[in-house]
């Protein structure tokens, strides 16, 4: 696991400082603590930071082929390197390292750029091609692992593993996007392939992108499948799901260093946890944080399932001053993000990250199984309009005027969703502000008439048959890549550690997609399959336990804990100077919502991370790159 960085010239020769390559090294040193390397050449410049995981003696990078034509510098891991290994020797290639990196290089050499869709694990992956003059960037499949770049005025590329890697480029331009604005406080992220800066992009997942004197070209080389259904009969698919899941643990436990698993008390992560303990020999050893706040407290599902597993078990209990990290926080997401899970996520990578230099989670199993409650009212949503013959918008309206008052708006947020198109039905549900909301907080400038044009495109595939199935397929596209593996990402990077998600396997996913929807939600239950699976692996209090979501009291917090942060952040000058804001609509979300008579939490975290966010990144002086004491780069070769 690693951060790399790097710049092209499509014109044949880079001109640029020697150092500017180590400084964007050096903004990602949490990346990659162990190790540093750089390989500089007339056409470009790439570095990276490692994270030793595997070959931690012989693994240093960039990494080359025989003759030295081609280099690379890669984050992540690639787990089927070892197969690769193999069939890349019978084929005549030989290798110096026992890495998964040297494999991608000689895979280039022998397929070109279909060496990515051979690729099973997280990457975020440089080469340079230096007798072809090219770069070729690539993403794994799902975004777990980031990617940026751009374009600078003399035509440069530069890119690195995280945006702050820009920053220090002569000719780079922080310049904010007002499209990217509203977006993030619609969604709670800047979806790709944008970013937060006008003209700085994100490599989508399952997309190369090739650099080259004649052009720029963007290609996608995977998409998850939903068809054609499995027609085997449940027992047969539980035990494929139970092999396939099994299979997807197994190969991330390798490793050269200590390794655990967070343990939230769900489902998903404890279905991780328990296949981790079938596959070793030595105890798990397993993190989780809590809450005082019985509500979002699950610290006693998570030590029942320690105790059945026999784990080693670690745990925190996490207080309100907890976010009084948020300002170091915004360092690490580069842009605003407005997800506060964030913050115990941070907590457990830091737990973690005390014992152990790698971890699995259970990321993605409510996409991937429809787990989320989200799905279960969608299909009410459907269902409804379905049984009225499009009537129900108007009727339930007409009701709304005799319903109790607790009622009415409810009613009505149901008939504005029942009024909508599709997906706009589903993407009015769970985004975190209407349009009529940011009216309310924006400035006019960052104002927009449509929500959803930035994602909505995910949520139409023609190709999927059922409208669930392109629900999970768009949800998996913007809100896991662009949102949950963001936060994951830079919260186990921040405290310089690795995390594996067994859930989110390519070849797991192509099987679950196909899996009949009755299999995955049923009765307003979720993970149907997966429950049963589970039911062979964990006590019967989990499986029956309600889903909590990894989430912390916000609304009670910024009433009281955090209610003077809160207050001197929107009060201060820069906040009002900031020209984002509509300051008597955000004042007035404060006030209603310290009066207790509306929870504005959501919208308020959104504008307290963001002018945050602001004041790091826009208001403060970005240290200079440095000029001296470079470190050693892995090879040079002549221009």
């Amino acid at each position: 696991m690693c951060g790399i960085a790097g710049l092209y010239a499509r014109n044949g020769r880079l001109d640029v400082d020697p150092a500017v390559i180590d400084a964007m090294c050096q903004r990602i040193v949490h990346r990659g603590p162990d190790d540093v390397g750089v390989m500089r050449h007339a056409i470009g410049h790439i570095g990276m930071r490692r994270l030793s995981i595997i070959d931690v003696s012989t693994g240093h990078q960039p990494i080359h082929n025989e003759d030295r034509t081609v280099w690379i510098v890669f984050n992540g891991e690639i787990y089927n390197f070892a197969e690769l290994r193999r069939e890349l020797e019978d084929a005549g290639h030989r290798f110096y390292t026992r890495t998964d990196t040297e494999c991608i290089v000689h895979g280039y050499e022998q397929w070109g750029e279909e060496v990515f869709s051979r690729l099973r694990g997280m990457f975020g992956i440089a080469i340079l091609d230096l007798a072809r003059q090219k770069l070729v960037l690539g993403r794994d499949r799902l975004g777990k692992k980031p990617l940026y770049y751009t374009a600078l005025p003399d035509g440069t590329i530069a890119f690195g593993s995280e945006l702050k890697c820009l920053g220090v480029v002569p000719g780079f331009e922080a310049k904010v996007s007002p499209q990217a604005t509203h977006d993030y406080f619609a969604l709670g992220y800047v979806p790709a392939p944008a970013t937060i800066y006008t003209g700085v992009h994100k490599l989508p997942p399952a997309h190369i992108l090739v650099a080259q004197p004649g052009g720029i070209a963007l290609r996608c080389y995977w998409q998850p499948v939903f068809g054609p259904k499995w027609t085997d009969d449940e027992a047969t698919l539980q035990r494929q799901l139970m092999k396939q899941l099994d299979e997807a643990v197994r190969v991330r436990l390798v490793s050269d260093v200590p390794f655990g698993a967070f343990l939230s008390g769900g489902l998903d992560s404890s279905v991780v946890a328990a296949l981790m303990a079938r596959n070793l020999t030595q105890p798990v050893r397993t993190f989780s944080i809590g809450f005082r706040e019985e509500r979002f407290n699950e610290l006693p599902a998570a030590r029942a399932v320690a105790r059945h597993i026999g784990a080693e078990h670690t745990e925190l209990v996490v207080e309100a001053d907890a976010v009084s990290t948020l300002k170091d926080l915004v360092w690490y997401f580069d842009e605003p993000f407005g997800d506060s899970s964030a913050v115990p996520t941070h907590l457990v990578s830091r737990l973690a990250a005390s014992q152990v230099k790698m971890v699995l989670s259970g990321d993605g199993g409510d996409e991937l199984f429809a787990g989320y409650e989200r799905y279960g009212k969608y299909q009410q949503l459907l269902a409804l309009r379905g049984a009225t013959l499009g009537l129900a918008a108007p009727l339930l309206r007409a009701g709304a005027w005799f319903a109790p008052r607790g009622y009415r708006s409810r009613l009505g947020r149901i008939a504005d969703r029942l009024s909508q198109r599709t997906p706009d039905d589903y993407l009015s549900g769970v985004a975190l502000a209407t349009a009529g909301d940011l009216d309310g907080i924006l400035a006019p400038e960052f104002r927009r008439a449509d929500p959803y044009a930035s994602i909505r495109r995910h949520f139409v595939d023609p190709a999927i048959d059922d409208p669930l199935d392109r629900i999970l397929a768009g949800d998996m596209a913007t809100y896991l890549s662009d949102d949950i593996l963001v936060k994951v990402d830079r919260m186990t990077m921040a405290n310089s550690l690795e995390a594996r998600a067994p859930l989110l396997d390519h070849q797991l996913i192509e099987f679950v997609g196909r899996l009949p929807l009755p299999l995955k939600r049923q009765g307003g239950i979720g993970k149907v399959l997966l429950r049963r699976v589970a039911a062979e692996l964990l006590p019967a209090e989990v499986l029956s336990k309600p889903k909590q979501g990894f989430a912390i009291p916000i609304a009670h917090w910024l009433r009281n804990d955090l209610r003077e942060l809160m207050r001197d952040t929107i009060a201060s000058r820069r906040f009002a100077e900031r020209g984002v804001f509509d300051l008597a609509g955000v004042h007035a979300c404060m006030d209603s919502h310290l009066a207790g008579t509306r929870d504005c939490s959501e919208l308020l975290w959104l504008i307290l991370t963001y002018e945050m966010w602001a004041q790091r990144f826009l208001d403060d002086t970005p240290p200079a790159p440095p000029v001296a004491a470079r470190p050693q780069p892995a090879g040079l070769v002549a221009a």
